[in-house]
């Protein structure tokens, strides 16, 4: 035992030593304006998180590309729309995801995703890529409609039949809904999180996962070394060692619940892919009920079978399991709890919107004797209500629900810019040198607010601005082309995120929100299918509006969303902890002059 204690004892120096040695090798000396550094070791890069106005203001301050510094050296904050289009389409083989995410993701999820490069992501998002077509969201779209309306009527039975309102979380609601919308969607596992008066061992695991995955951040370094160092015999008693029971901080129990959570997950995709792989050899699946509504795991099976060769393997399809239910879950709670927040501050919007949903419904609604009717309208109705649009978009731009991504330069290159920036001697420049083993900061919310792109209302929350712009061009077609200036387009008339020619290479509607190139979010249309149905469901049932009631001190909640990685919506004090995530909202059933705006 004392030898195993020896060892590692000695592992984890050995990685101590590892971090410093690199630390004393970190990139610097990168020719651009910036905020001064902050913290001898950690630098400013930790400023990052005091919330969305000091990042924003960031990039209006010193333009679209910042010199920070952090741990590993100096750091570039990147929003200028040449620069991100060279990171996401024309060099993305340069700047890729850093080796500690991919690795730590791997240990986490598998090999999905998120947990891949190379040839090995290209094959794993070919097969992937038409799961998500339209015919498939047409199809789930029934399956959302159920959940919507479970949500709706669990909402609606806790509310006073007289019409006055009571004080709501919507978020635990909001994140049990989108749980089960992906559980069902993508694994055909039957969760039942809003029916369920507790949560079983998986869905709790899944709703636990993202926040334990931003409080261990600061660990992914060190899990890299260990994995360099370490054969998988000494890395799993490493492991045994940090999640030994009597060692009690809060950092080690995290690392601990973790452990857990992983393997819970593990077990139960296990379980279900050896279920659907089973039924699919025996010819069952997708030939029995013909009401049956076919997962994407299943679609996943049956193409992957299909193959002739490239097929993925089975630790490849497990890895995609839990990667689309977990980057599902939390970044669809983030959007729907911030759209509906957005609705209860502005009660005009609000009722504008139930107004077109109820106009519309008069036209696709059945014959019902209800008042109010299910809002089980048509994808292709759904998808293109106009305000209903505007509101969901204007709410992506402003608060993505990753509004940071991170890339690493495995080679010295340079960075060209749209927009002229200066340099440390105060001169402008038009390109940036980029030494080998850089970080580089994808900041998804300036790049959204581009004021040189969207206006001098850039900051403002405004659906409207959506309605007088014409549809957007279809989405990368000349970037993915990959030429110099592929990042401009020409179009006969304004379109919303495009100014002189230049836009965002993102691949929804100009902007970053679900990045662009071969990286970019792949179920971007089922989150956006499952917000829509979800906001007009509640919509056209409840009503919303913002906390009123004081407590004994007389004060109301007022909630404040902090940046964590994700929006983390709080009660600030003294009303809240400023801690819990919550969004406390009064709710009651919708009346006549709820429609008037």
């Amino acid at each position: 035992m004392s030898l195993i204690l020896f060892c590692l004892v000695g592992s984890f120096f050995l990685a101590l030593f590892k971090v410093f040695n690199s630390l004393l090798r970190r990139p610097h000396g990168i020719d651009l304006n910036g905020p001064d550094r902050g913290n001898w070791l950690s630098g400013n890069i930790i400023r990052l998180f005091d919330g969305v106005d000091y990042c924003v203001n960031l990039s209006e301050k010193y333009g679209g590309a910042v010199r920070l510094h952090g741990l590993y050296g100096e750091i570039v904050y990147v929003s200028d729309p040449r620069a991100l289009h060279h990171i996401v389409v024309k060099d993305q083989q340069i700047f890729q995801e850093p080796e500690d995410f991919i690795v730590s993701n791997k240990l986490v999820f598998g090999e999905g995703l998120i947990s891949t490069i190379g040839e090995q992501h290209r094959q794993q998002r070919k097969l992937i890529s038409p799961v998500f077509s339209t015919s498939n969201m047409q199809r789930l779209l029934s399956t959302v409609y159920h959940i919507t309306d479970r949500l709706a009527s669990t909402l609606a039975a806790k509310l006073p039949a007289d019409g006055s309102h009571s004080e709501v979380d919507v978020l635990t609601w909001l994140s049990r809904c989108a749980l089960d919308s992906v559980c069902h969607c993508v694994l055909g596992y039957t969760s039942d999180s809003l029916s369920a008066a507790e949560d079983d061992m998986y869905t709790e695991a899944l709703r636990s996962v993202g926040p334990l995955i931003g409080n261990l951040c600061l660990l992914r370094p060190f899990v890299l070394i260990v994995m360099r160092c370490c054969s998988p015999y000494w890395a799993r008693k490493v492991l045994d060692l940090v999640t030994a029971p009597w060692i009690p901080t809060k950092f080690m129990r995290d690392i601990r619940e973790m452990r857990r959570i992983v393997e819970t997950m593990d077990s139960v995709s296990r379980n279900v892919f050896a279920e659907k792989k089973a039924a699919m050899e025996a010819e069952d699946m997708l030939c029995g009920d013909s009401d049956s509504i076919p997962s994407m795991m299943d679609i996943m099976l049956k193409a992957n079978s299909a193959l002739s060769s490239a097929k993925l393997t089975d630790a490849e399809l497990l890895g995609q399991m839990n990667v689309m239910v977990f980057a599902g879950l939390d970044t669809t709670t983030s959007a729907l709890a911030r759209c509906v927040y957005l609705l209860a501050q502005h009660p005009r919007v609000q009722a504008r919107l139930r107004n077109e949903i109820s106009d519309v419904m008069k036209f696709s609604r059945q014959q019902e004797d209800n008042d109010i009717p299910s809002a089980k309208l048509p994808y292709d109705v759904l998808m293109n209500l106009p305000f209903l649009d505007s509101i969901v978009k204007e709410t992506l731009r402003l608060y993505p629900s990753l509004p940071l991504m991170i890339r690493t330069a495995t080679k010295a290159t340079t960075l060209p810019l749209h927009f002229p920036t200066r340099s440390r001697s105060g001169e402008h420049t038009s390109a940036v040198t980029i030494p080998q083993g850089t970080h580089v900061i994808i900041s998804i919310l300036a790049a959204n607010r581009h004021q040189g792109i969207w206006g001098a209302d850039a900051n403002e929350w405004r659906p409207e601005r959506w309605l007088s712009s014409p549809l957007a061009v279809p989405p990368d077609t000349d970037i993915l082309a990959g030429g110099e200036d592929a990042m401009s387009t020409s179009t006969c008339a304004p379109v919303l995120g495009i100014k002189d020619g230049v836009r965002f290479p993102g691949v929804y509607s100009n902007m970053m929100t679900f990045l662009g190139g071969s990286h970019s979010c792949i179920g971007f249309k089922f989150a956006e299918m499952e917000i829509k149905q979800v906001l007009t469901t509640l919509v056209l049932r409840l009503h919303f509006s913002l906390p009123t009631e004081r407590n004994a001190q007389g004060h109301v909640k007022e909630i404040q969303w902090k940046l964590r990685g994700f929006h983390i919506p709080v009660v600030e004090a003294p009303a809240g902890d400023g801690v819990t995530p919550q969004v406390p909202l009064n709710v009651r059933l919708v009346r006549d002059d709820d429609f008037v705006w």
